[in-house]
């Protein structure tokens, strides 16, 4: 039988058409089944859906592209580690449709960004990145400052989401529009915000113009989230339990 492999190997469109045939078969059996196991992701405490300005500021982080020159999955390897911090659990991507782990890296990893960096430093970067990073190859995006945010149909988007699988009860979806308000807002009341997403939603004026809601308040609100929902020091302590 497999003398014949001659005959295959000769002709391209056929070979071709084994290969496909033969990973196609190899994929499924090695994919299709992890869509069906619970204990593909694990589940960690903390991790919560994005709050509506979250949201809108991922959109808008998709939008401009960032996703093609920043990943946002930090690999178990040591470099890796040292240099952005804790390797990335499944959990933190189970509620990104679609998820950022990126393929490509012009610039650093984003997973652990949150809370890093000033929310000036974010917007002085957005607007110039040179300013604050010289070797920076990076487009400014200075007009995210002047364009008001566009959230109509946030309600509408968290139900969607609702209705694929991510947890938004209908009482969020019911105040989405607030509570995207309220976040940017310094001067709201903060109770139902954290009552619906917990107390590490992060309600400030992210751009330093309290009067209205902008791009860079939301894109800003999504970075500075990113890493901050998980407590690494469990996970830090059983790594290193797993060493002994």
């Amino acid at each position: 039988m497999w003398k014949h492999h001659v005959k295959l190997e000769r002709n391209s469109i056929v070979l071709t058409i084994a290969i496909l045939i033969a990973v196609s078969i190899g994929g499924a059996i090695e994919i299709a089944p992890l869509f069906w196991l619970e204990s593909t992701v694990e589940k960690v405490q903390g991790m919560r859906p994005y709050t509506p300005l979250e949201l809108t500021g991922r959109d808008v982080y998709i939008r401009e592209g960032c996703y093609t020159c920043h990943s946002q999955m930090i690999r178990p390897l040591r470099d890796e580690v040292e240099r952005y911090g804790h390797y990335s659990l499944a959990a933190e991507s189970m509620y990104d449709h679609p998820f950022q782990w990126g393929s490509k890296r012009t610039g650093p990893d984003l997973a652990r960004v949150g809370g890093k960096y000033s929310d000036a430093w974010h917007k002085d970067h957005l607007i110039d990145p040179r300013s604050v990073v010289p070797e920076s190859v990076m487009p400014p995006y200075a007009f995210l400052v002047d364009k008001e945010l566009e959230y109509r149909d946030i309600a509408d988007k968290l139900k969607a989401l609702q209705r694929i699988g991510v947890p938004y009860t209908d009482e969020m979806v019911e105040n989405a529009k607030v509570d995207l308000e309220t976040q940017a807002d310094p001067f709201a009341s903060p109770t139902a915000l954290k009552e619906r997403y917990g107390d590490k939603a992060i309600q400030r004026d992210f751009d330093g113009d309290p009067n209205r809601v902008t791009e860079m308040d939301a894109l800003i609100a999504y970075l500075q989230m990113l890493g901050t929902l998980v407590d690494f020091k469990v996970y830090q302590a059983q790594d290193a339990e797993n060493l002994r």
